[in-house]
């Protein structure tokens, strides 16, 4: 049951009980009216008239007596005007409501005793002939039975004259005691009920009011340390409810504030983090820029091994037609003994720079291995390219050694071949052998150099995707620190929001 329907019972019970009470005293005043009115209009009038009629009836017997005594018949006029008198009361007795019969005998026996009586005092004064001793006994027994019925009359008036006053009396009180009862009832059931309303509205508040007023008003201005007190037994109530409700926002405004200080901690944190990352990301960025100016140099330089392997190849096609022809003019070798060793030397300085360009490759191939290293898990592939590229140099630079040490025994031989010149035509075969030898090698040498500039082509296209990558995470990293700095901000204004609650 809510409270506007706990408070409206209050005036509802009163307004009941007041009813019930009101009823029993208009129940127990219309008895006591109708107790007033049955006295007032019968049992008092009847009263009356019986005992004027009683007085009437003495003055008459008087007024006759003294008439007959002093002999005076207009004695009997004033006896005459009493009679009337006294029918005058007996009409009034018989209108009376339950008297009518009453009326009626009394004014019977009343007619036979007036008719004697004036027949008697006529006797007397000589107004009529007749037996006068005959005429008192009628009298009189006209006289008793009139007082015996005018006695028992009287007696019914006064008993039921009584009796409406114990009436009106009991009628009263019973009134009395009926408004009395009523408004104790009312005392008690307004006591009661306003006791059980009043603590039911009490125990559903759990406490003053004002009180929960003043703590809702704390709680509005965000003060979350008071100690909210309940009465006893009002567990169920709103201000343990309030209680309830502060506690609980208290532990979520505790939370909130731990999480506000975290994440501000957390966010300054990523924020340096992110700070430091662009940082390394531009040196990253900026070493891999370098690299990609190494690996241009490197691409060119390959380029240019390439040319010269295929110069090689050319001389050493030379070689062996010069070498198969040898075998034909073997008259001619001492002639061109020494274009054959200038060629060698020359050779020679050419494998040389072979040999140094393999060396640079290999230098620059180490330096993308280890580029790649750094750069990580994006530079995985091209950690295999700069293999791939070091492992063709190594194949260049013992290619060209083996080519050096070719060439210089060749040279040894072009040397000694003046001397072995009579030997030259057994040894022809050989010459042609080792310059188809040389051939082959060079061959070789310019395939790999080949496939070393295609490959190191590639490690340049990657070098220039993972520079535009890592010049993409530079750019991320900066949004990532931005946001960083914005959560930063946002937790100090929450921190700063959550601060405005007080907590004990």
């Amino acid at each position: 049951m809510n409270v506007k329907t706990r408070i409206w019972m209050l005036p509802a019970l009163a307004a009941a009980i007041f009813a019930i009470g009101i009823v029993v005293v208009l129940v127990f005043s219309s008895k006591t009216s109708d107790s007033i009115r049955s006295v007032g209009q019968v049992d008092f009038p009847y009263l009356d008239a019986t005992t004027q009629f009683a007085a009437q009836l003495e003055a008459l017997g008087a007024t006759i007596q003294s008439a007959v005594a002093e002999g005076e018949k207009k004695r009997l006029d004033e006896a005459k005007d009493r009679a009337a008198s006294i029918r005058k009361l007996l009409a009034a007795i018989s209108r009376i409501d339950g008297k009518a019969e009453v009326g009626s005998q009394l004014t019977k026996s009343f007619e036979a005793y007036y008719a004697a009586s004036v027949e008697t005092a006529e006797l007397f004064l000589g107004m009529r002939q007749g037996d006068q001793a005959g005429a008192i006994p009628k009298m009189q027994s006209a006289l008793k039975k009139l007082e015996g019925e005018l006695a028992t009359a009287r007696v019914e008036a006064s008993e039921g004259f009584d009796a409406g006053l114990e009436r009106a009396h009991q009628g009263v009180s019973s009134s009395l005691w009926a408004i009395v009862i009523s408004g104790v009832v009312v005392v008690l059931c307004l006591g009661g009920g306003s006791f059980l309303i009043i603590g039911g509205v009490w125990r559903q508040l759990g406490g003053e009011p004002e009180y929960a007023r003043d703590v809702m008003r704390h709680m509005a201005d965000g003060d979350l340390s008071q100690d909210i007190i309940v009465a006893p037994g009002a567990e169920q109530s709103l201000l343990a409810a309030v209680r309830d409700m502060s506690s609980g926002l208290a532990a979520i405004v505790a939370n909130v504030r731990a999480g506000t200080d975290s994440m501000t901690v957390a966010s300054r944190e990523i924020a340096a983090g992110n700070q430091d990352l662009s940082v390394r990301t531009e040196k990253q960025a900026g070493s891999l820029e370098q690299t990609a100016g190494n690996m241009q140099t490197l691409t060119d330089t390959v380029r240019q091994s390439a040319e010269a392997a295929a110069q090689a190849n050319q001389l050493a096609g030379s070689a062996a037609s010069v070498a198969q022809r040898g075998g034909e003019v073997v008259s001619q070798v001492v002639s061109t003994m020494d274009e054959i060793n200038t060629s060698s030397k020359k050779i020679a300085d050419i494998i040389g720079v072979i040999d140094g360009i393999a060396f640079q490759t290999n230098i620059l191939a180490l330096n993308a291995a280890v580029e790649a290293a750094r750069a990580g898990e994006q530079g995985r592939g091209f950690a295999v390219v700069a293999g791939e590229v070091r492992s063709l140099a190594q194949r260049s630079a013992e290619a060209a050694r083996e080519i050096k040490g070719l060439i210089g025994a060749s040279v040894d031989k072009v040397e000694s071949g003046a001397r072995l010149v009579q030997d030259a035509g057994s040894t022809m075969s050989e010459i042609v052998a080792s310059v188809q030898r040389v051939s082959d090698i060079i061959s070789e040498i310019t395939a790999a150099s080949a496939e070393q500039s295609q490959g190191i082509g590639q490690v340049n296209q990657s070098v220039m995707q993972l520079d535009q990558m890592t010049q993409q995470n530079a750019a991320l990293v900066e949004e990532a620190a931005a946001a960083a700095t914005s959560l930063e901000q946002q937790a100090q204004t929450l921190q700063s929001a959550v601060a405005t609650f007080k907590l004990k």
